[in-house]
């Protein structure tokens, strides 16, 4: 939009480099050409502002295809004004002298012609082509025919509009239309990755079975090497317990050995001691017998002595045998501590043993 500014009763317009301006001052052009800047009277000028960069027209629109299928179409028509003056005398591009804006909608009307025109060219393609194919080539085949349209259509450069690109961004069916053709390429791609799936577990089964393998494997090993170990085992007990009798049997032989040894040397002393002994025990008989017969000669000698003292007292061989069988029985009484005498038994025992007592 122009840029417009008052000043005393009079405008000054400055345009964009981007805007052909077209001013007129009683039907005479007065100036023409994009960035234009000027002074200009409001109630003698008529101006007009048409844009000439390229300008980007976005539409949608629906189809029909010869399988009576509903499409959409997304599309964008790239163009710009070639022609300002001949835009200008067939399109309505005059602006507000004092705001600068359009009186009306030039461009709108430019993008319904556009608009009419690329669909009826995408509709003429669409109708004679099934949905599959259009699905799979129906971009590329309307962009083509929108674009080949377009460029041989004769309103445009009568117009001075000229087209600088056409883009078709997508080609859609239908929600249902579009979930029932998705299913067997969704069916397909969950078979290929069902089948994947099972090649995995295939091969992690294998690889599985594989450790397991590998582990029973080492389990028998490791019961082989126990064995192995166990018989191993066994072998050094067996080898220990023979060494341990063989050193039990030297041991036992050794202690028997030295019990017999010390068993003859306790016999050879116990000899010996009883040797000793019966030696010792022959001299104290020997000395006691000789001491025996030597006692007895002496009491043999007293008894006698005594005997011949009696006799030679004049005491009476009766009373001499009473005195020494009194003598005889005390010494083979046995200890009496006391004896109480009574006077008569000690009066008659001092007659009897008196001389010339009576018996």
């Amino acid at each position: 939009m122009a840029d417009i500014t008052r000043r005393l009763g009079l405008r000054h317009l400055r345009g964009a480099p981007t805007a052909h301006i077209r001013h007129h001052r009683s039907g005479t052009l007065v100036h023409d050409g994009p960035g234009l800047s000027f002074w200009f009277r409001p109630l003698s000028a008529a101006l007009s502002e048409v844009p000439v960069d390229d300008r980007e027209l976005a539409m949608t629109f629906h189809a029909r295809t010869s399988d009576f299928q509903d499409v959409s179409v997304q599309a964008t028509v790239t163009y710009r004004i070639a022609d300002p003056a001949v835009a200008a005398a067939r399109l309505d591009f005059s602006i507000d002298p004092d705001t600068g804006a359009w009186r009306g909608t030039p461009l709108e009307q430019l993008g319904t012609l556009l608009t009419e025109t690329a669909q009826q060219h995408a509709l003429d393609v669409l109708a004679r082509t099934p949905l599959s194919a259009a699905l799979a080539d129906g971009v590329a085949a309307v962009r083509e025919r929108v674009a080949a349209g377009l460029g041989a259509e004769p309103r445009l450069p009568a117009t001075g509009i000229e087209v600088v690109a056409v883009r078709v961004m997508a080609l859609r069916p239908e929600p249902e239309v579009e979930r029932a053709l998705r299913t067997p390429a969704r069916e397909q791609i969950q078979q290929e990755a069902d089948r994947a799936t099972y090649e995995r577990r295939a091969v992690a089964v294998e690889r599985e079975r594989t450790i397991a393998e590998n582990e029973l494997a080492s389990r028998i090993e490791l019961a082989r090497r126990e064995e192995q170990l166990v018989e191993q085992h066994g072998a050094n007990a067996r080898r220990e317990a023979e060494e341990q009798a063989a050193a039990d049997a030297v041991r036992a032989r050794a202690e028997a050995a030295r019990s017999v040894r010390l068993a003859e040397a306790e016999a050879e002393r116990s000899v010996k001691l009883a040797e000793a002994e019966a030696a010792r025990a022959v001299r104290i008989a020997r000395a006691e017998a000789k001491g025996a017969r030597e006692l007895g000669a002496a009491r043999a000698e007293a008894q006698a002595a005594w005997l011949r003292v009696h006799t030679e007292a004049g005491v009476d061989g009766a009373t001499t045998l009473r005195a020494l069988t009194a003598g005889r029985l005390a010494e083979n009484l046995p200890h009496i501590d006391s004896v109480t005498v009574s006077p008569d038994v000690l009066t008659t025992l001092l007659t009897r043993l008196a001389p010339g007592g009576s018996a």
